[in-house]
């Protein structure tokens, strides 16, 4: 163990905290193409905020180095590729990043040396789309020159409770032994220890399964709460009540957006699709969860509605952009569906959300994200996101005499809403 060297490829939310857990055990480097990352990272300071900036000074003191010099990881001998696995317009895996990385192994590994994914995947991506780009361009041989690994990610953004190492790692090697080193090196750093799957198949599998799961039950509480809402119930009470038994499972209502469990349903549809059956359960979840922006902006409207306020040129607060609460990520965020569709009815829309970059929002949906509560009046409230800083707001102070309130989240006081999922 003590000869092992690792390199970290990707350093987001999955690559940077593991890459400063091995660094406390292993010589580790962290490599990324984009050098502002590198160079906030080199200052101490993390934008994902996974990483807190005592934990990262204190790493790099002690030897961890983030670098864009492809020259700085050649002589690792243990690589990790850590980058995001997105899908396109059309829902398709977008395998490009893995690529890309694939490529850049390729041109350091040497004979010996170990190559592990964590980025999430169909099963087969490992072995059929990224080694074979390995060996292309390295000229190195599979199980002969060189091995693979895979470890499938299980960050959880924004969770400080649920860290890295506080999460049991599902571990694969592309032969018996080198599965058994691939888990001995990750269970130096796991303290909740590790799972040996027999194959780097099976472990692509319940990765991309664990999120499917999760997508497939929370679009049937969005199907309930469309129902319960027509009926005049209240959701939550309902939720609340059937808690009670000690097997119900507790999910609930709401927007599903983020880079896992709005995308990693689409790799395992597409893969089975390649083998000739079509995904009713997955795909039927997608779609119910893919619309519950646009539902939400429509129940808005439909309140106000009731209330005899005006729809056209009303003033309308979203409270929260980033795909999930206490976390920066913007990535495939659903509340920008219900931006849209309230955008449609020609509303006045002020976006509040401290979490949130405004200039990545602004790149990357073109529109405005204040970090700071917008002073004014509004027709409606919506709060999207159940971000901490919202607990003790003060909607009276921001509401017209005639209002509406609508809680995607369920996170505020029952009394003080007009609708909720």
């Amino acid at each position: 163990m003590n000869t092992v060297k690792i390199a970290v490829i990707g350093l987001g939310y999955v690559g940077l905290p593991l890459a400063r857990l091995f660094s406390t055990k292993y010589k580790t480097v962290g490599f990324d193409m984009n050098q502002a990352r590198v160079d906030a990272l080199m200052s101490g300071h993390d934008s994902t905020l996974e990483v807190s900036d005592e934990l990262l000074q204190s790493a790099i003191a002690n030897g961890f180095k983030c670098t864009v010099d492809i020259e700085e990881i050649r002589d690792c001998n243990f690589y990790v590729v850590a980058v995001p696995t997105p899908v396109d317009t059309n829902h398709n895996p977008d395998l490009t990043p893995l690529y890309v990385a694939s490529t850049t192994v390729g041109k350091v590994i040497s004979k010996g040396d170990i190559v592990v994914y964590e980025s999430t995947v169909y099963p087969g991506v490992t072995e059929d789309e990224c080694i074979p780009v390995v060996e292309k361009v390295s000229g190195l041989k599979l199980n002969i020159d060189f091995f693979a690994g895979y470890s499938p990610e299980r960050i959880n953004p924004g969770d400080k409770l649920h860290t890295v190492e506080k999460i049991k790692k599902v571990t694969s090697g592309s032969t018996p032994e080198i599965g058994k080193k691939v888990n001995d090196v990750y269970a130096t750093v796991i303290a909740a220890g590790t799972h040996l799957a027999p194959t780097i198949k099976v472990a692509e599998a319940a990765k991309v399964i664990e999120n499917s799961q999760r997508d497939i039950n929370i679009a049937f509480v969005n199907e309930l709460s469309k129902i319960f809402t027509l009926m005049g119930i209240d959701t939550q009470d309902v939720l609340e009540a059937a808690s009670t038994k000690w097997n119900f499972l507790p999910f609930k209502p709401g927007l599903v957006g983020g880079h896992c469990i709005g995308v990693d349903p689409y790799y395992l549809a597409q893969c089975a699709q390649s083998y000739g059956y079509n995904p009713e359960i997955i795909l039927a979840g997608r779609r119910m969860n893919d619309g519950m922006g646009e539902y939400v902006a429509n129940q808005v409207v439909k309140l106000m509605l009731k209330k005899g306020i005006q729809v056209l040129n009303s003033n309308i607060l979203i409270l929260g952009f980033t795909f999930k609460e206490n976390c920066p990520d913007v990535r495939n965020t659903k509340v920008i569906d219900i931006y849209r569709g309230l955008e449609e009815y020609n509303t006045n829309i002020v976006v509040y959300d401290p979490w949130a970059n405004s200039e990545i929002a602004q790149k990357e949906y073109g529109i405005t994200v204040f970090n700071h509560l917008y002073e004014g009046k509004f027709d409606a409230v919506v709060l999207a996101v159940a971000h901490e800083q919202f607990k003790n707001i003060d909607l009276s102070s921001l509401l017209c005499s005639s209002k509406v309130v609508f809680d995607v989240k369920g996170f505020l006081d029952k009394n003080i809403v007009d609708g909720r999922l």
